[in-house]
């Protein structure tokens, strides 16, 4: 399932080192921005940044088609976290973020992702 910003959920996401980011994302940037999180499923990938959510959707058999998504901070009406809960089989955690643009995304993060502190840095974002 693409990673967008209009769809109900994305599954799998696992935090990746920031070197592991796709090349292509440091053209979208401008200056002073950073990516700060990132996240991936098998191709797509979530990029936090310390200005936006960008996400990338891997597309076709080569992979060499690729659509860029770009969502502020400056656009989060609401967001909520669900922690993982204790003793799962295959923990996950979620989150959701509704736009004042009316797109909802809801993501679903697997393994020892730390979701308060995703929490902690949109609200930083959102609330500077």
């Amino acid at each position: 399932m693409p990673i967008t910003f209009n769809k109900d959920s994305v599954f799998n996401l696992r935090p990746i080192e920031l070197a592991g980011v796709r090349g292509e994302v440091s053209g979208l940037m401008v200056q002073g921005e950073a990516p700060v999180a990132a996240f991936q499923t098998i191709r797509d990938q979530l990029v936090f940044t310390n200005k936006r959510i960008i996400s990338i959707d891997v597309q076709g058999v080569t992979g060499k088609r690729k659509s860029f998504s770009s969502m502020p901070y400056s656009k989060v009406q609401f967001f909520s976290i669900q922690t993982q809960g204790f003793l799962e089989l295959v923990p996950d955690s979620e989150l959701l973020i509704m736009f004042s643009n009316g797109y909802t995304a809801r993501f679903e993060f697997r393994g020892s992702v730390d979701i308060g502190a995703i929490g902690r840095m949109i609200s930083a974002y959102v609330l500077d």
